[in-house]
């Protein structure tokens, strides 16, 4: 039986796969028998540029960190040779880098299986999405998408606005703001005279 560190380090190796698993967008495992130092050498340069994390990993240790992660299932695959490769970021990147490696080594580098946000996925789903651009060139259609009409207006009311001999700065009118000065009343206070109506006396005859 394992000594108490020797089994210590191997929970910690369990662990940490439970956790780069967990918090990866998504993970391809691979069959990596056939290639050469070099060729390996070459994959990780390519994947370390996309941003994707690449180790070669223990069977036993996988299979306990994918049962805990409740994607048993992936136990299957987990015999011979077999390297991990996650992103944190792009979650198309392992699956461009992987297949297109794969396609160029023939039966020499193999994907095994993937996932993605927590799910499986089967040979032809991660085909699927290997074909698909990457995040920033998604991000970059959506956004030209977005902006297309603005700038199709634009161009449309430059090219009326030149067949007139105008342009766009002359058609937008000047916005012109008048400041109008404050007239300040003086307070007049008219002193108006009290007139007091004379008394008058009337002298009435006496009555006989």
């Amino acid at each position: 039986m394992p000594n108490a560190k020797v089994l210590g380090e191997k929970q910690e190796i369990v662990a940490g796969l439970v956790e780069r698993i967990k918090s990866a967008s998504a993970g391809v495992f691979v069959d990596y028998k056939g290639i050469t130092v070099f060729q390996d050498s070459e994959l990780r340069n390519e994947l370390r540029k996309n941003g994707v994390e690449y180790s070669v990993i223990k069977n036993t240790l996988c299979h306990r960190a994918v049962d805990e992660l409740g994607l048993s299932e992936m136990g299957a695959i987990l015999n011979g040779t077999t390297s991990l490769a996650t992103s944190t970021g792009d979650p198309i990147a392992p699956f461009r880098v992987i297949t297109d490696y794969a396609k160029k080594m023939g039966d020499k580098f193999n994907v095994k299986a993937g996932f993605m946000d927590g799910k499986v996925l089967s040979l032809s789903e991660m085909s699927e999405i290997s074909a698909l651009p990457s995040k920033e060139a998604l991000y970059a259609k959506v956004l030209g998408t977005m902006l297309a009409p603005i700038t199709s207006l634009a161009i449309v009311v430059g090219q009326i606005l030149e067949q007139k001999g105008g342009s766009i700065e002359q058609a937008a009118p000047a916005v012109e703001v008048v400041a109008e000065p404050t007239v300040e009343a003086a307070a007049e206070v008219a002193a108006e005279p009290v007139a007091e109506p004379a008394a008058e006396v009337a002298a009435e005859p006496a009555a006989e």
